[in-house]
């Protein structure tokens, strides 16, 4: 799916489907696709409202869903601070006493009927049924029983999909998460007053890094909030990155003490990084027409760099080396990628030190307005460019043209830019 890039979820004063869903539209994910998702769901009686709200100085995107007769989902409600911490709480918010239910298996049959990539598809069923099996052992029923208030239950259907497509439509299928603040005290609900985290909450939360409090009272993380992070997230961030965008999430609440807000990071490999790890194995039984596939598995799971040769193995017989460099943390990665995609029996590791030149990236556009991502090198002697490869090759697809033309193009664009950096003054600001 996409490129080197990856995000980090950083959930230090909690997370909801609302919040996450909100920063991923501050990234650019799009107003107009989340307003139409609702209908491609199935719930075309829902509304998706979108607003540019404070919290606490900073600027976010507040996200409501709101049922045809104007009903939302409210947050919930600290019982000794009114004025303190809350997100909304999928099932145990304001109560819904003579509401109408959904249950979470009929919310599965929506996902099931949806026009949903395999990607999207796959998380958010996975995402349902753990909520379901929470939600059911904390109330004593199956899972696809598990009844949900309907504004909730909706709610947390356009939350949980369009967090995961979100993420999709970014480009970005790698995410990582910083510890997760859950808040503190005690909640009015639905069920009664509930401690924080309530207990379906709690069950979700199991297996993620929990941080501290720090000022926040009340709920911080709800289900919703915890369960896309159990199917997105695949741990902590690596050690060394370089930070990109960044989008903000409001919540429902608006304390004084302290921002709200969920922050994601989008962010890429610092390739300059000096220490890494190698993986390497050889293969005398497998057909080299089906490398390709397994370098481009290699490279979505976080791979450096990728490298092939012929060799001799025992007995005389022709084998293949395969050398993949990544990060220290992405090293059992690599290890699992080869075993599931190729013949070998085993993988050899050592780690290497390296010298690499700092880099950035940036983006031209060809006369017939496909962008092409240039990478620029900053060497002792001036910067050097180079388009990207893929970025050239669907440009070219596009256009007609040879990969000459659009290379040839791209690098005087490129290389001008970069003089036209060099012989601008240096200002104060």
């Amino acid at each position: 799916m996409p490129d080197s890039r990856f995000a980090i979820i950083d959930p230090s004063s909690g997370i909801s489907g609302d919040m996450l869903l909100g920063a991923l539209i501050d990234l650019g994910a799009g107003e107009e696709w989340i307003r139409a998702l609702p209908a491609r769901l199935g719930v075309a009686e829902v509304q998706v409202e979108l607003a540019k709200v404070d919290r606490a100085g900073i600027a976010a995107t507040h996200v409501t869903v709101r049922l045809g007769d104007g009903s939302s989902e409210l947050p919930a409600v600290p019982v000794s601070h009114e004025h303190a911490a809350g997100h909304h709480h999928d099932d145990h918010a304001a109560p819904h006493a003579h509401a109408p239910h959904r249950h979470v298996g009929e919310l599965l049959g929506l996902i099931e009927r949806a026009p949903l990539s395999g990607w999207v598809r796959e998380r958010a069923l996975r995402a349902f049924r753990l909520l379901g099996e929470a939600e059911g052992r904390v109330h004593g029923v199956p899972a696809d029983d598990v009844a949900l208030h309907e504004v909730g239950a909706l709610d947390a259907l356009v939350d949980i999909v369009g967090a995961i497509e979100g993420f999709e439509r970014l480009g970005v299928s790698c995410i990582y998460c910083r510890p997760v603040s859950v808040g503190s005290g005690w909640v009015r609900a639905a069920h009664g007053t509930l401690s924080v985290p309530a207990p379906a909450t709690g069950l979700l939360l199991e297996g993620l890094e929990i941080g501290p409090n720090g000022p926040v009272t009340g709920e911080a993380t709800t289900p919703t909030g915890a369960v896309l992070l159990r199917v997105l997230a695949e741990g902590p961030p690596p050690e060394r990155w370089r930070a990109g965008a960044t989008g903000w999430g409001a919540g429902g609440r608006n304390p004084a003490g302290y921002p709200n807000v969920l922050r994601v990071m989008l962010a890429e490999p610092a390739a300059e990084a000096g220490e890494v790890v190698v993986t390497a194995t050889d293969l005398d039984d497998f057909t080299p027409e089906y490398l390709e596939p397994v370098r481009a598995e290699l490279f979505a799971a976080g791979a450096l760099d990728v490298q092939v040769w012929s060799t001799m193995g025992k007995k005389g017989r022709p084998s293949l080396r395969i050398e993949v460099l990544s990060d220290v943390s992405r090293a059992d990665a690599m290890a699992e990628v080869l075993f599931r995609h190729t013949t070998t029996g085993g993988v050899r590791r050592w780690v290497a030190s390296r010298s690499t030149l700092a880099r950035r990236e940036f983006e031209v556009t060809t006369r017939e307005g496909s962008a092409v991502r240039v990478k620029v090198l900053e060497a002792p002697g001036g910067a050097r460019v180079k388009p990207e490869y893929d970025d050239v090759v669907a440009a070219a697809r596009r256009a007609g043209r040879p990969t000459a033309d659009i290379v040839r193009e791209v690098q005087q664009q490129a290389e001008a830019r970069v003089a036209r950096e060099v012989a601008a003054p240096v200002t104060d600001h």
